[in-house]
């Protein structure tokens, strides 16, 4: 058994994937997904406290992150929710895995809601973290929310244009350590953290994925066609049957929690939602024990 994380690659659906993998083989299969502007890196101390008790442990570099490529120079970079659905569900496939607790937050969080939501038999439970229900509701998404939350969202409105655009072309890495620090302003990461999880930005389609993903949730450019199908589904906002705990940051400087659990009608299955003290947005990396501890509570449930 291997606690140390080894980087693979599979071909699944449209992408090669690149992946970590440790713990035993035979161990309960465990997916951990990462969200924007983070990478893979955000589980590495999950990932080894997990594959220490018998988890199965896969890491993946979502499309536009690290290693992974699309396979075909003409596929659309698109980044919109259901194709990082679509995506988790060929990588199961892909690597033969019929049923997985899944982990994420944020972008990965989000495509971990909709293989709950859409296919509960591959899901045995389910950590959704920095959100509740992350499933998006673009038929909404042009009613406007409080100004305060308007104000965290800048960077969406502002990869909406072709300057935010550059930005992002020129000044990634910037960025990306602006947002950590607002977002998790009581967690003090070390230099060589950001700076590992940054090399990731490097993927030749970052930028696309990104610019596409925060375009298409407003409405402002279509979805790639393959996806249609997919997203006409999550449009109906379907309900999340299997076991899940929603991890919340006290702290999350762009997504803090609300006072009020207006989202748990979505949740058709057992429910528990925690906010945590003093953590912010990324909630594996500020605390991998407590994100572990909630995977190993969803096992003993199941």
């Amino acid at each position: 058994m291997s606690l140390e994380p080894t980087l693979k690659h599979v071909s699944a659906g449209v992408l090669n994937i690149a992946y970590y993998e440790s713990g035993p083989a035979d161990g309960v299969p465990t997916i951990l997904l990462h969200g924007f502007p983070y990478d893979a890196h955000a589980y590495d101390e999950v990932a080894v406290d997990l594959a220490a008790t018998a988890h199965h442990c896969i890491v993946p570099f979502l499309r536009g992150y690290g290693p992974t490529r699309f396979l075909a120079a003409e596929t659309p970079r698109s980044g919109e929710q259901a194709a990082l659905g679509a995506d988790l569900l060929a990588l199961m496939d892909s690597l033969s895995i019929e049923k997985a607790i899944l982990g994420g937050y944020d972008w990965g969080g989000r495509a971990a809601c909709i293989v709950a939501a859409l296919r509960p038999e591959r899901v045995l439970g389910l950590v959704s973290a920095g959100a509740i229900y992350n499933i998006q509701d673009i038929a909404g998404a042009a009613n406007p929310g409080s100004p305060d939350q308007e104000a965290r969202d800048w960077y969406q409105y502002y990869f909406h244009t072709a300057r935010g655009r550059k930005g992002l072309e020129q000044r990634r890495s910037e960025i990306a350590r602006l947002l950590w620090q607002t977002w998790s302003p009581s967690w003090h990461f070390e230099v060589d953290a950001f700076e590992q999880s940054a090399a990731s930005f490097n993927n030749p389609d970052f930028v696309d994925v990104v610019i596409h993903s925060y375009r298409h949730r407003y409405g402002v450019v279509p979805g790639d066609p393959a996806y249609a199908a997919l997203e006409a589904l999550l449009a109906t906002q379907p309900p999340i049957s299997v076991p899940t705990i929603v991890l919340l940051g006290a702290d999350d400087g762009v997504d803090p929690p609300p006072s009020q659990d207006e989202e748990a009608k979505h949740f058709t299955g057992p429910y528990m939602r925690r906010v945590l003290p003093r953590v912010g947005h990324n909630v594996p990396q500020e605390v991998p024990t407590v994100f572990a501890g909630a995977m190993r509570e969803l096992r003993e449930m199941g």
